[in-house]
């Protein structure tokens, strides 16, 4: 008779760990929507005169973006340099691309008939700045923080903006005071006949400080007071 055999299993302890339940589950905190109210949380009062300063500056600032007449006027008074160049806004492609496109002017050109590498690399920050200024508003200032040019061929002819960005610019303005955004452009020499394949001229990523006005002016008028005070 074959003896029995006895199997001994090890009782698993007891786990002190409490089931997940739907309860207990992290819920996806919502960010808040940043609102004027907020925009303008800390600035200093101003009178009659300062609100309607403010007013017309944000009224220059919308028509600048609004057509070529109003950008070219204002760009003769503040970017001198700009409006030498010629650049003109940007429209949107069938592709969602923002184009710009700056003429073949001889204030572009070096000495040897092309595009000058420095009218190309000044103008990629305009017309990444128009590109953000445009989305964000005049509530907003846009300063350029961080640029990469790569040149890659001459360009004999009118240079074209090709911009976009990946990041969603609406959705950080909802949700940020002050934040940090990078396009990417493709610079590309304007062809003149439909079958012309177009040649990439060069290449840029410009990374720009997005920061409301508001706060720049409750920021100014904190350290006028600090030094005041000191």
């Amino acid at each position: 008779m074959a003896p029995e055999v006895s199997t001994i299993t090890n009782p698993q302890p007891e786990s002190t760990q409490e089931p997940v339940t739907d309860a207990r589950r992290a819920e996806p905190v919502e960010q808040p929507v940043i609102t004027r109210e907020m925009l303008r949380e800390g600035e200093p009062p101003v009178g009659w005169l300062g609100t309607r300063l403010r007013q017309i500056e944000a009224w220059l600032s919308r028509k600048s973006t609004e057509s070529n007449r109003w950008h070219r006027f204002l760009a003769w008074i503040f970017l001198p340099l700009a409006y030498r160049s010629g650049i003109k806004l940007g429209k949107q492609t069938e592709t969602g691309a923002y184009e710009a496109v700056m003429p073949f002017s001889r204030f572009n050109k070096n000495w040897y008939n092309a595009m000058a590498g420095a009218a190309l690399l000044a103008n990629s920050e305009v017309a990444g700045g128009m590109y953000i200024f445009d989305k964000v508003g005049s509530d907003y200032t846009v300063v350029c923080k961080e640029l990469h040019y790569k040149f890659r061929r001459p360009c004999v002819g009118p240079a074209i903006y090709r911009i976009t960005c990946n990041e969603d610019i609406e959705l950080l303005r909802k949700h940020k005071l002050e934040f940090n955004v990078t396009v990417e452009m493709e610079i590309i020499q304007a062809v003149h006949h439909k079958d012309e394949k177009e040649r990439k001229v060069g290449h840029c990523t410009v990374t720009f400080h997005v920061a409301p006005k508001a706060k720049l002016r409750a920021r100014k008028a904190k350290l006028k007071e600090r030094k005041g005070g000191a």
